[in-house]
């Protein structure tokens, strides 16, 4: 017999080309233009494109000089991260007129569970209308909204009109929604993932609805079970107001390559005072102390040490960095250098998700 599970209305909200849509509307020269934020086109890396750039494909993650190849009228600027902190305070600030259960996920998207709302309005849908008209009035800036019964598949459905725009799929077009959606779609599906699918014959919704749950944890191990309720539209993790952090981290990007450990220290030394603020600022502690390598050749390496203990100064930070670093000589010059500090003491109590592996809704639900 199918589990009944919670009927919620859930808003996922996410800012269109956040950073640098917020560099254009404090500098309206740069509107219209192609623009990257980052660190430039020599040694940079792209942290957001605005749309008229993407047109050129330049995106998220690429290195300034491909961007450029990509795009030779683009423009670069630097980020300004507690200018978008402030402007995602405002947006945040609107979320809490409509609800007080808001799941910040980065300063440019969030998870709203209007179920039960402030302004007693059955339509999230329309209350998804309100809150971009808003934003756009009061702050300058568009988003786009996806609606519907979980998180999961509010997520996808904000991506499915954007930029400025908002998908709703209410309960009895979930399965016709999912089984249409080509498998890249899916949130929790990267690049890897889907070659491996694409090899298996899914390609989408459908297709991965038909394989069996014991084919899917034969080919994808513990994220079978994720595939196959994914699909069938089951996600029942509620919208935590108060969402635990798993991590805290600090890198740096340089202007020229690193080939001393010495110099790599004196950077680290500054990467790890910014780790220790960070930290305490959150008063939070971690077990887990992961310094990151990126080499010239853009190749990436990792190196962790998990202590009994839990930590947040940047006395003992350094001394595990150090030793990590010396651990294994650095197999090439270096362009970032990064620490993380994970297995924090905020993840004691943390709970886990429900499993489910069937779904019962009723379908008269007004979204």
């Amino acid at each position: 017999m199918a589990k009944k599970i919670p009927i919620r209305k859930i808003i996922h909200i996410d800012m269109d080309a956040f950073y640098a849509s917020v560099e254009q509307l404090d500098n309206p020269n740069l509107k219209g233009k192609p623009l990257a934020v980052g660190g430039g086109e020599h040694r940079g890396v792209v942290s957001a494109a605005s749309y008229e750039a993407r047109r050129f494909g330049v995106r998220s993650a690429m290195t300034g000089a491909m961007a450029k190849r990509n795009c030779p009228e683009l423009i670069f600027v630097k980020p300004r991260f507690k200018r978008y902190k402030e402007i995602s305070n405002m947006i945040q600030a609107i979320f809490h007129d409509y609800t007080d259960l808001v799941e910040p996920l980065s300063l440019d998207e969030a998870y709203l569970d209007v179920t039960e709302n402030k302004k007693g309005n059955p339509s999230a849908t329309l209350m998804a209308q309100d809150i971009r008209a808003r934003i756009l009035e009061e702050v300058g800036l568009t988003a786009s909204a996806g609606i519907s019964i979980n998180k999961f598949i509010a997520k996808i459905a904000s991506d499915y009109n954007k930029p400025n725009g908002q998908k709703t799929v209410p309960p009895e077009e979930i399965i016709p929604f999912l089984e249409g959606l080509d498998i890249r779609k899916f949130y929790g599906v990267g690049k890897v993932t889907a070659r491996h699918m694409y090899e298996l014959g899914i390609f989408n919704g459908k297709d991965l609805k038909q394989k069996p749950l014991e084919f899917l944890d034969e080919h994808f191990g513990k994220s079978g079970l994720y595939y196959f309720n994914a699909v069938r539209g089951i996600h029942n993790s509620p919208v935590e107001p108060n969402r635990i952090r798993k991590s805290l981290a600090a890198e740096r990007t340089f202007d020229s390559n690193l080939s001393s450990e010495v110099f790599m220290l004196d950077k680290l030394d500054r990467i790890a005072d910014e780790v220790a603020r960070r930290l305490n600022n959150s008063k939070v502690k971690g077990k887990t102390i992961t310094l990151k390598i990126k080499y010239s050749d853009f190749t990436l390496q990792t190196r962790s040490k998990t202590l009994g203990e839990y930590i947040d100064d940047k006395g003992t930070i350094m001394q595990i960095i150090r030793d990590l670093l010396f651990q294994e000589k650095p197999k090439d010059s270096v362009r970032l250098l990064g620490i993380s500090i994970s297995n924090l003491n905020t993840q004691e109590h943390e709970p886990g998700e429900p499993q489910e592996t069937n779904i019962s809704v009723q379908l008269k639900f007004a979204f």
